[in-house]
């Protein structure tokens, strides 16, 4: 197992490039990252909707490079990737609603990306470690809980057919050329720096704002659903130990939340953070119904036992930190 000290210190003058890097995970990491002494160079489109947002490194702009580009693009992926000693592959288009309206950019944003930057890791810089953001939406509608890496995968929509697609290739590269990458299968992260203009993109961070403004959280039928949650910094976390570790190389993990919490719990328990805001409940959309797939959350026992892995920041204490982030900065986020 890889000791603390150890994975944190590899970091020291690494040259790291993060895809989606203005995004919500990957400033986060790349804060964390310069913090630890490394070379990060960023890559984002700036697509409107998606994320990305400048004000996101606040206070880390002389300390680290910002590259506007788009990952489907080969070329500048070839130039990018050169030098680099990792490269975590965050950008995405993440929206469940979005993909089934418009399924052909989903392909491109999340499966065809990843086939460029791999094709540009094989050709420009073969030694380089790539870590790609999976998703739990990759497994569908659970046969069982909590999901563990063996369980069945049968996306509900497409965007998780093409996350799919995008972890598959990171394990053909894997296996056929020797690339050393790995994935991480995220369940809901939660955080500041969040995308938080619409609801498309998650519901945490979508209640979040809703109990800063006061407003009311509606949700779907009964509100019984079950989720996990994981803070965003526990999320960064398990990105540097799988980065620094070559037990990782060729793996897949999930990550998980602490507990599951029912959806109607996480409201009320936001509802009381905030001092402000109400719960409500409202029949489905028939939309959301069609892509729902109940309760649902995972197992992280093989990240743990591999590289000691576990959510450290327990829920009230991340909502918290989150409630207070918004509520200084909201004016960047809506």
């Amino acid at each position: 197992m890889t000791e603390l000290g150890d994975y944190l210190a590899t970091y020291a003058g690494k040259r790291v490039l993060i895809t989606g890097g203005l995004g919500f995970i990957g400033s986060n990491l790349a804060r964390r990252l310069v913090d630890l002494g490394a070379r990060v160079t960023l890559v984002d489109s700036l697509i409107p909707d998606y994320g990305g947002n400048l004000f996101n490194i606040v206070g880390y702009e002389e300390r680290l490079r910002v590259n506007i580009a788009d990952v489907r693009d080969p070329y500048s992926m070839r130039a990018l990737v050169r030098g680099q000693d990792l490269l975590f592959s965050l950008a995405g288009q993440v929206s469940h609603l979005d993909s089934m309206q418009d399924p052909f950019t989903d392909l491109e944003i999340n499966a065809r990306s990843s086939l460029s930057i791999l094709e540009a890791c094989r050709h420009e810089n073969p030694d380089i470690k790539v870590v790609y953001a999976g998703t739990r939406q990759q497994y569908g509608k659970p046969r069982y809980l909590p999901l563990d890496e063996e369980h069945l995968q049968l996306p509900t929509d497409v965007n998780g057919v093409n996350k799919l697609a995008g972890e598959w290739y990171h394990m053909v590269y894997y296996n056929a050329y020797g690339l050393r990458t790995a994935s991480l299968r995220l369940t809901n992260t939660y955080g500041p720096r969040q995308l938080l203009k619409h609801n498309r993109q998650g519901f945490i961070g979508w209640f979040v704002r809703l109990a800063v403004e006061g407003r009311e959280i509606q949700l779907y039928g009964d509100g019984q659903q079950k989720r996990d949650l994981c803070f965003v910094d526990d999320v960064v976390d398990a990105f540097l130990r799988v980065g620094a570790s070559d037990t990782a190389n060729g793996e897949v993990y999930n990550l998980g939340g602490q507990a599951p919490i029912t959806l109607l719990e996480l409201a009320h328990l936001l509802v009381e953070i905030a001092g402000q805001g109400r719960v409500g409940l409202i029949p489905w959309p028939e939309e959301r119904k069609r892509i729902d797939i109940g309760d649902v959350y995972s197992s992280y026992a093989r990240i743990q036992a591999a590289l000691g892995w576990q959510p450290l920041t327990p829920l009230d204490v991340g909502l918290a930190q989150m409630i207070d982030y918004y509520r200084q900065y909201h004016q960047h986020y809506w």
